[in-house]
């Protein structure tokens, strides 16, 4: 699909500014995008999980919102959006709708309230085939109540529940691939972006997503200034690294077809990706190289077989 910035740059924003989310955070870059790729005259009904997104973009009687929009529990998004859907459709049926005019539907939650807490929810829609979109922004942890690991969270990175110091090195278990487990439920469309550059490749796969029909999957980096623990200006800089690293592939799936978006031609070394950011810092350490190399080693062999996967190799 063809993109121009400046002309997406001129839609009406649907997302506004005046929330409180953090400065340098990549949750409201990501809803912002997402929401960038509607076609102006389509409606859309938006579910949010509890977590930094909902209390800070839903203040009662303030929203950040231009279209519908529903808070629902931290675990339940997805049957909320779900039943929105199905609802929509039962009375477009009935005829209780005007048969023109679309309406789409669109569940943001972060890492933990997809990865964890709202994976029985998130798995039960996307089987049934909801004409939906499910958007993660993973930020890595449960940031939103104090920076606790969650399964989405690095292994080696520094939280509150998994403190790195002469105890437990940090995280000591690896991520969940949770992109390729929702690629497992044959979705027609399941993507795995970032907020970088000139956000062709995010906007193009929420475009893909919201107007492929049945349900879809995208998964999207969201870099969190407090629990990563870097400058807020460098939150693009963040995002460029987990991709050159391969930390952070780019890629998607079509009805079982992996594709991947994006090779670096140089492929950077983690440590790129790991020293601006704080919650990585004690790696640095005399005597933890033996941790940098053990991630690298999980990043290539994470790299080769997506590679494979896509018929690279």
């Amino acid at each position: 699909m063809a993109y121009n910035l400046k002309q997406e740059a001129k839609k009406p924003e649907r997302f506004t500014g005046g929330h409180r989310m953090c400065a340098g955070c990549g949750a409201p870059v990501v809803s912002r995008t997402v929401l960038r790729a509607l076609k102006p005259e389509d409606h859309a009904v938006v579910g949010a999980a509890t977590g930094c997104m909902e209390v800070s973009t839903f203040l009662y009687p303030y929203t950040a919102w231009k279209d519908s929009f529903i808070h629902s529990a931290f675990e339940n998004v997805a049957a909320t959006i779900s039943g929105a859907e199905a609802a929509y459709v039962a009375m477009k049926r009935k005829g209780k709708l005007p048969a023109d005019g679309e309406t789409k539907f669109i569940a943001f939650g972060g890492d933990g309230g997809t990865y964890d807490i709202g994976l029985q929810s998130l798995s039960g829609a996307m089987e049934r085939g909801h004409d939906m979109v499910y958007v993660c922004y993973d930020n890595g942890a449960y940031m939103n109540t104090g920076i606790q690991r969650s399964s989405a969270t690095p292994k080696y990175a520094d939280t509150t529940t998994s403190p790195a110091g002469s105890v437990i090195p940090g995280k000591s278990q690896y991520r969940k691939d949770l992109t390729l487990i929702m690629a497992n439920h044959r979705l027609p469309y399941v993507a795995q972006t970032a907020p970088i550059g000139n956000f062709r490749d995010l906007h193009q796969k929420a475009e893909k997503a919201l107007y492929t029909k049945g349900a879809c999957f995208l998964n999207v980096l969201a870099p969190c200034p407090r629990g990563w623990r870097y400058d807020t200006p460098k939150l693009m800089d963040i995002s460029k690294l987990a991709v050159e690293t391969c930390i952070w592939p780019l890629y998607e799936v079509e009805n079982g077809k992996v594709t991947v978006n994006y090779k670096p031609k140089n492929k950077l070394p983690v440590e790129e990706y790991l020293k601006p950011q704080g919650r990585f810092r004690h790696l640095f350490k005399k005597g933890n190289e033996h941790m940098i190399a053990e991630i690298q080693a999980e990043i290539d062999s994470r790299w080769e077989e997506l590679l494979m996967l896509a018929g690279e190799k």
